[in-house]
């Protein structure tokens, strides 16, 4: 018979000792975004994408359901008039065409495709392709990155939809890790991601999203619940946040989900991993992926209007002034919002703009007086934080005031705090100088410009650029002008209503580039100087 020394005995308990402690710090969640959460027990199912032949959810039979949001022409598409745009959906290779939008640069239309699929696999195939129609030929445009090798004419996109946790990969995905976010963010397609930003190559933006059917409606497919979550199939789980960390349920589930990629080539799979878990508490209050100064929470406050914590988020509130009893002033054209909209999604800065109404606000009064700094703080207290209630907004949103008469045609001011996340804009100012712009060539949309110009300058000087870091910022001198004309930016004097652009500093000598240098947390803070410019 065999014996166990006292030392044979004392190594194999440290050995049990160690390798429970190892398990135990596996299963342990953490507050590192990077760090992925196991919520297995075990169960490698749970992590390894497969197609056992089990039924997917027993409660329903499954299908899939992509819409189109929003399509944007980045670029101009037709020589003559707008895009005439459709989409083609292959879901499992089931292709449906939506109806054509003629002359038609932005489509807010909501449109949708479902189509059932088996039960028992796992991935389901899609592809969004957009295109622009002609009498001859049609042709596709872009919302692809289509610069990767032996991809050069890639232009649509191409996904795999797991039925198992309502998440898809492909050419639109969600990756925790700074140096891997795909950043056009998830369930958006950005034909400007392969730098073609100013070239002229049918750039678009296309915004999707991918479901399916469940039993209880909450958007978390049987399989998460029963085996990752362990929650009630049946039951509308939205709006618990059992952990108190200040989001629920379904945000956590939507953003807390990634695809980890194991093995190259042939040996290439997938495994499901997951970063947040809805019933343990991480700090949402203080996690900031995307480094744009919207925490956690506050994506989840915004998540209505289309944030997104893994992409570069700004809002702005404008609240405007009525109209004069004889007509005097005016609002921002809806045409300059488009614009702005526009020049910041090349970028892959979604700009969000709300005109203060959007939550039952009201119009400022009609006021024909110079409204000094202290009384534009008023209308701040009032319009914008609504006296205390609406407060979580400071911080979150950019705030512009659109008045009919100020000290200046536009400056920056800080709300109640020595923060600068405030402007204003005179309508009388800019109503004239796109009048007298406009006299010469009616045609151009001056006015349109003008508006948008001025919003993006102000703008700009919140997200940090000033004469004292960027001297051709503000610059008023005529040699200053030719000194700087290579500065093509809308925070360059000599350009501002000219165009609506930062510059991407690739002109040379004198030239800035504004895109890079942009901090947009920079309002939230109260290390900065102030402007009146």
């Amino acid at each position: 018979m065999m014996r166990i020394g006292t030392k044979q005995i004392i190594c194999l308990t440290l050995v049990g000792f160690l390798l429970f402690s190892t398990n135990a710090l596996a299963l342990k969640i953490t507050n590192n975004p990077t760090q992925d959460i196991d919520r297995s027990n075990g169960n490698n199912d749970l992590n390894t994408l497969s197609s056992d032949p089990i039924d997917l959810d027993p409660n329903v039979n499954l299908s899939v359901t992509v819409t189109i949001k929003e399509i944007r022409a980045l670029d101009k598409i037709d020589l003559i008039g707008g895009p005439d745009f459709y989409v083609k959906i292959f879901i499992n290779d089931v292709e449906w065409k939506s109806p054509v939008w003629h002359n038609q640069k932005y489509v807010n239309d909501i449109i949708s495709k479902t189509v059932d699929v088996p039960d028992t696999e796992e991935n389901v195939n899609i592809k969004i392709q957009l295109w622009d129609w002609n009498p001859i030929i049609d042709k596709l445009c872009d919302i692809n990155i289509d610069n990767e090798p032996g991809y050069a004419n890639q232009r649509d996109i191409d996904l795999i939809y797991s039925l198992k946790t309502g998440h898809w990969r492909g050419d639109d995905f969600i990756n925790p890790r700074p140096l891997m976010f795909d950043i056009s963010g998830y369930g958006r397609a950005n034909g400007c991601d392969d730098n073609s930003i100013y070239q002229r190559d049918r750039d678009c933006e296309l915004l999707f999203d991918i479901t399916q059917n469940d039993y209880d409606g909450d958007g978390i497919p049987y399989w998460t619940e029963v085996k990752v979550f362990h929650t009630d199939p049946k039951v509308d789980d939205r709006g618990r946040d059992d952990d108190g960390d200040g989001v629920p349920i379904e945000w956590e589930h939507k953003w807390g989900h990634y695809f980890h990629r194991r093995g190259h080539g042939d040996d290439t799979h997938y495994e499901h991993r997951w970063i947040y878990d809805p019933f343990e508490w991480e700090d949402h209050a203080n996690l900031d992926p995307d480094e744009d100064g919207l925490q956690n929470v506050e994506e989840n406050l915004t998540s209505k209007w289309g944030s997104d914590p893994y992409r570069r988020d700004i809002f702005l509130e404008l609240d405007q002034m009525k109209l004069g009893p004889n007509g005097e002033g005016s609002t921002v054209p809806e045409l300059s919002k488009e614009m702005l909209r526009d020049v910041y999604s090349k970028h892959n800065i979604m700009f969000h703009i709300d005109d203060g109404c959007m939550d039952g606000g009201e119009r400022i009064p009609f006021d024909e007086r110079k409204l000094e700094r202290e009384e534009l703080r008023k209308l701040y207290q009032y319009y914008f934080l609504h006296n205390g209630t609406n407060k979580w907004r400071q911080g979150v949103f950019h705030y512009g005031l659109i008045i009919y008469k100020c000290t200046h045609g536009g400056f920056v001011f800080s709300g109640d705090r020595n923060y600068t996340d405030c402007f204003q804009i005179t309508s009388n100012y800019h109503e004239q100088l796109a009048a007298d712009r406009g006299f010469l060539c009616p045609s151009k949309n001056y006015r349109e410009i003008v508006y948008a110009s001025a919003i993006m300058h102000e703008t700009g000087h919140t997200l940090g650029i000033y004469d004292w870091n960027t001297p051709g910022c503000d610059n008023t001198s005529f040699y200053n002008h030719l000194k700087f004309i290579g500065y093509r930016s809308c925070m360059n004097y000599f350009y501002m209503y000219r165009l609506v652009d930062y510059s991407d500093g690739s002109r040379g000598k004198n030239d800035f580039d504004d895109w890079s240098r942009i901090d947009l947390t920079l309002f939230q803070r109260q290390d900065q100087m102030f402007s009146s410019k």
